[in-house]
């Protein structure tokens, strides 16, 4: 399996990268330059990321594992609405931009597929208002990415989204309940085994459908 984890500089996509690798397959590592990835691009730059899969080859999996926290003020009463686009353009438009980019690499790959990376904060029975911004654009990445499901169901491309948990990274902290190599493995077995059956759906990294 041949896989692009964006974000792989470290937390969760570096982990998915080790884990991919130690079980054989190839894991390309997708960062900003100046981070030391075999990919670089700004997932935000879409001119890098044309010339990035122009020179890439067939990608039998996409990971869009890149994403920020938002601005320190993200509350519906006192909102840093500079950072709040900021966290959508990373968090929303980035990951189906780099879908867009990379299709026609996964589309010469082996049984495609597309995973991205959300939170549990995405889910609207969740009704928290703290870091409104992560959580608005998390709730956003869900629906675009079931619409994409839905528009390359005929292609047999496989698309999905996935909750990570509360994970012990720079962004989860030190106190979070969720070891990072844990649920890059557990992430990895759901790419391994997303079909286009399954495709447009929200999953646990433990490879259980939960609701939006």
């Amino acid at each position: 399996m041949r896989l692009l984890v964006t974000g792989a500089n470290r937390g969760i996509g570096a982990a998915l990268v080790d884990a991919a690798r130690a079980a054989g397959h190839e894991a390309l590592a997708a960062t900003r330059p100046g981070q030391g990835g075999d990919v670089i691009f700004d997932v935000t730059d879409h001119a890098a990321l044309a010339r990035a899969a122009a020179d890439l080859g067939p990608l039998d999996v996409l990971i869009n594992n890149a994403g920020i926290i938002g601005p320190a003020r993200q509350s519906t009463l006192d909102m840093d609405f500079g950072g709040f686009r900021e966290t959508l353009e990373v968090n929303t438009l980035a990951p189906l931009a780099v879908a867009q980019a990379f299709l026609p690499n996964l589309r010469r790959g082996q049984r495609p597929r597309i995973l991205s990376v959300s939170s549990q904060m995405a889910w609207m029975g969740y009704a928290k208002s703290d870091r409104i911004a992560y959580r608005a654009s998390k709730v956003a990445l869900n629906k675009v990415m079931q619409g994409l499901a839905t528009d390359l169901a005929a292609e047999g491309i496989a698309v999905g989204v996935v909750d990570p948990g509360w994970v012990r990274t720079d962004m989860g902290g030190a106190e979070a309940e969720e070891d990072p190599s844990a649920v890059a493995r557990g992430i990895l077995a759901l790419a391994e085994t997303l079909t286009p059956a399954r495709s447009g759906r929200f999953w646990t990294w433990r490879g259980q459908e939960r609701e939006y």
